[in-house]
């Protein structure tokens, strides 16, 4: 191989390192909440290859608009599961193993329809879930009013602006809505997920997001550099005084 291959080949290792480092800085005016302030409590759940937020129904209702119309339909439950998928993939139930064909498709096939997941809960997220597969993070107001429009912007609508409910899953009282977005490996729930979340003001690192492991991981680092801030406004705060 000559000298402009080797090149090259350098060049795109490169440009793939950097992308798959490339972190997308957070927000420090959304998250965390000031120590004034009481902020909104989300829950990130990890199921061991999807996330979903766990999200107080009052903060998904403020504000009116498609969103709160949706989960104003919803059965009781203070609480509701947020979650994105493949319009199909996502919403069967059925064994894995009788499912992989479809796995493969809307894994690899461009431009598959989505559906935006709502289920509410009647029982706290850290009741219901396990400690690990759970991680709690308090968003300022502006965190978490940014998550909500980030969602909600996510939800297609009918010609009067209303959601458009794609289907209602037996057995359980999740609703599946329309979505916007598209679904397959560039962007799958996981990286759905990390959007909200970098909506929110957290850093997150986009490329990564291929697994729900690493949207955890992203979290556990956004709760630990927020903690080293607010340690670093303190400090400040004592010099000054």
């Amino acid at each position: 191989m000559g000298a402009p291959g080797r090149f090259l080949i350098a060049a795109l290792i490169g440009a793939v390192a950097a992308l798959w480092t490339l972190t997308r800085p957070g927000d420090p005016a959304l998250y965390p909440a000031g120590p004034s302030e009481a902020g909104v409590t989300v829950y990130l759940l990890d199921n061991g290859f999807h996330t979903d937020l766990a999200v107080p129904r009052a903060a998904l209702v403020e504000g009116g608009g498609p969103l709160a119309e949706a989960t104003a339909g919803l059965a009781p439950g203070d609480w509701v599961l947020v979650g994105w998928g493949d319009a199909t993939f996502y919403v069967d139930q059925s064994p894995i193993s009788a499912r992989l064909v479809d796995g493969v498709r809307a894994f690899l096939k461009p431009g598959n329809a989505s559906v935006v997941m709502l289920d509410p809960v009647a029982t706290h997220p850290a009741r219901r879930f396990r400690a690990e597969d759970r991680q709690a993070l308090t968003l300022s107001a502006a965190g978490m009013a940014a998550l909500r429009r980030r969602v909600q912007a996510s939800l297609a609508t009918d010609a009067a602006g209303r959601p458009m409910l794609a289907t209602a899953r037996s057995g359980d009282d999740a609703r599946f809505f329309e979505s916007r977005e598209t679904f397959w490996v560039g962007h799958l729930c996981n990286h759905w997920t990390a959007d909200l979340l970098s909506a929110a003001g957290l850093p997150i690192r986009p490329w990564r997001a291929l697994t729900s492991g690493e949207v955890m991981r992203m979290a556990a680092r956004g709760q630990i550099d927020a903690g080293r801030a607010d340690a670093a406004k303190l400090d400040l705060q004592l010099v000054r005084d």
